[in-house]
C-alpha cells in the first residue's frame, strides 16, 4: 500500500511539473511576436541588446494601459496607448534609429493584424466543420 501511494504522488508531482512547464496561449503569443519583430526588424546583437529591454518596459505599460481601461472608455483606453508609444518611440529611436523604431511600431501593427486574420480563419473552419442542422430531414 505505501508504494502505491509513493507511486500516486510522484506521478501527481511529475504531471503537474510538465504542465506547468507547457506554454501558455499569451506565452506562445508573445514568443512568436518577438521572432516575428526579430525577423521583420533584422536586429543585430547590438541592436538586440538595447531594443529588448525597451520593448519589455514597454509591453508592461501597454498592458497596464489596457488593463486599467478593460471594462471602461474604448477612446480613453485608446489614447492611453497612444501615449505609451509615443513616449517609447524616443527611446526606440535610441536603441535602433528613428526610420526603424517607425518600422518597429508598423511591424507590431501587423503582426496583430497576421493574429486576428489566423484567428478568425481558424473560427471560420470550425464552423465550417460544425455538423448543420437544417431542419428539413427530407432532402
Amino acid at each position: 500500500m505505501k508504494h502505491i501511494y509513493i507511486l500516486f504522488v510522484l506521478a501527481l508531482t511529475l504531471s503537474t511539473a510538465v504542465l506547468a512547464q507547457q506554454p501558455r496561449e499569451g506565452e506562445r503569443l508573445e514568443a512568436l511576436k518577438i521572432a516575428y519583430l526579430t525577423k521583420k526588424l533584422n536586429l543585430t546583437a547590438e541592436e538586440a541588446q538595447q531594443f529588448w529591454p525597451v520593448y519589455n518596459n514597454y509591453i508592461a505599460e501597454t498592458k497596464q494601459a489596457r488593463n486599467s481601461f478593460r471594462n471602461g472608455n474604448e477612446l480613453e483606453r485608446e489614447e492611453k496607448i497612444l501615449a505609451v508609444r509615443k513616449k517609447y518611440q524616443p527611446q526606440f529611436s535610441k536603441a535602433l534609429s528613428p526610420d526603424r523604431a517607425n518600422q518597429f511600431f508598423k511591424a507590431e501593427k501587423d503582426f496583430y493584424g497576421y493574429v486576428q486574420k489566423e484567428l478568425m480563419e481558424r473560427r471560420q473552419q470550425r464552423q465550417d466543420n460544425r455538423p448543420r442542422r437544417n431542419g428539413n430531414d427530407n432532402e
